[in-house]
């Protein structure tokens, strides 16, 4: 049976009362973008550029493919000057507004530091986990034409909560050679330190390999186009990485409360990202469909970025007909989507049910904006499906943990037969020989202190 109702609206609608539903869902729920051969073996060519001429091949890489004025190695790093002058150059209220991200971000993620934490053990034994950050990290910045200082703050924060010693970032510069103001200043209030205008697979390979001028890091955040993602995964290995960003995508679950208009504009944000971007609704109430359609058709006309939104919607959109809000959540969470906006009228109770998503909205009065910009989770998210088993972005990512352990002789002579008999299974017996040299001390040891206190005893009778 064919899906009804795509030729009444931009957004194709299926129901999964549809004979092809399940065929049609699972194209869906295995969404994830892969890359082409061709650009695979370029990245890898820039990449190895990179590694082995460091400065000289990352300014001529710099210089081709950003497409930006940089005459000269020493041009490449954001001076101290540059930094100070953004300030001036925007608006007070903008500078406001910026502060006041940073500052909930950066308290959002103060709540959650993990510790480091030691046990003893009766008998003599320590063990627990030391919590260290990275030396160094890298957040990569989407630049040029382009203005994300939310993505600065999202990525750096986190890294600067818990006090990465030092947090440097890439993002291309215009063809005049300048960054945009708004990212050099959210770079200053989300604590980064250091700043190179470089972009694509070569910024990722100056952060990975190191040159003579940018520092190698342990590991790189951020998102980016093709290129940049498929640097990154190539690099993983040599440098953690966050993971690879898909296209980004919401799904909506919604009842017979919603605002239609609501709807639409929500997807539309969501569509306007990129011709890539998914914005699915899932709805039980099926008088909704048709209006949220009009909407959309309506908010289309007057949208700066309304072709790439209108390719979005219609190439990678969905309107899900459901029997039931419970139908509507299990679909919400075999799609495992970025954003999950539960615009219901019982959204808290209902969102129990929710096992599957990056970053979860509730109610009518919280788009998904409202998580990109300014609430304070962080809104770089796993996409693709990959919500299953990934989290968002935090303090976690930029934090290392040590494991401790110390025995004392009682300890070890406790368990160290166990050892011993465990590593004969596995058929290491040097593992065993290790162990058992040390209780052969601690036996002899122990015959030692027992005979001297035989012999004192003979003494004093």
């Amino acid at each position: 049976m064919a899906s009804r109702a795509t030729s009444k609206g931009i957004i194709p609608v299926i129901r999964t009362s549809d004979a092809d539903f399940e065929a049609t869902f699972i194209k869906m729920v295995e969404r994830r973008h892969q890359e082409a051969e061709d650009i695979d073996k370029a990245v890898r060519k820039i990449l190895n550029r990179v590694r082995d001429g460091g400065d000289e091949e990352l300014l001529a890489c710099v210089r081709k493919f950003d497409g930006s004025k940089i005459d000269s190695i020493e041009e490449l790093e954001v001076s101290n000057d540059e930094r100070d002058a953004a300030a001036e150059q925007i608006d007070g209220a903008d500078r406001a507004a910026l502060g006041k991200a940073a500052m909930r971000v950066r308290e959002f993620h103060r709540k959650r530091i993990p510790s480091s934490w030691e046990v003893r053990e009766e008998g003599g034994a320590t063990f627990g986990h030391r919590v260290r950050p990275l030396h160094r990290v890298g957040i990569y910045v989407p630049g040029g034409q382009a203005v994300y200082p939310s993505s600065v703050i999202m990525n750096a924060v986190p890294a600067s909560v818990v006090e990465v010693p030092e947090i440097i970032m890439a993002t291309p510069a215009q063809p005049d050679g300048s960054i945009r103001p708004e990212v050099l200043l959210a770079a200053k209030v989300a604590g980064v330190h250091r700043i190179f205008k470089m972009g694509g697979a070569q910024a990722i390979a100056a952060m990975a390999y190191g040159t003579e001028t940018v520092p190698r890091v342990d590991k790189i955040v951020g998102p980016g186009n093709i290129w940049v993602a498929t640097a990154k995964r190539l690099v993983f290995g040599d440098v953690a990485i966050d993971g690879e960003a898909g296209p980004s995508e919401v799904a909506i679950v919604a009842d017979r409360t919603a605002t239609a208009a609501w709807l639409a504009a929500d997807l539309i944000a969501q569509a306007e990202h990129d011709e890539l971007a998914s914005a699915i609704l899932i709805t039980h109430t099926n008088a909704i469909v048709s209006r949220v359609q009009d909407h959309v058709a309506k908010q289309l006309k007057d949208l700066d970025r309304a072709k790439i939104a209108k390719k979005s919607l219609t190439t990678r959109g969905k309107i899900i007909v459901t029997k039931d809000v419970e139908e509507s959540i299990e679909i919400a969470n075999r799609y495992a989507p970025e954003h999950l906006v539960l615009s219901l009228d019982d959204a808290d109770l209902v969102s129990k049910g929710v096992t599957n998503a990056g970053a979860l909205f509730l109610g009518h009065y919280t788009p998904v904006p409202v998580g990109d910009y300014i609430a304070g989770p962080n809104h770089v998210l796993p996409t693709g499906g990959t919500a299953r088993f990934n989290s968002p972005l935090g303090v976690d990512d930029f934090l290392k943990r040590m494991s401790v352990t110390r025995f004392e002789p009682q300890k070890l002579r406790e368990l160290g037969a166990d050892v011993i008999r465990l590593a004969a299974i596995e058929g290491l017996t040097g593992h065993g020989t290790s162990v058992d040299l040390r209780l052969q001390q601690i036996r002899s040891a122990r015959r030692q202190r027992e005979a001297a206190r035989d012999a004192e005893a003979e003494i004093e009778a």
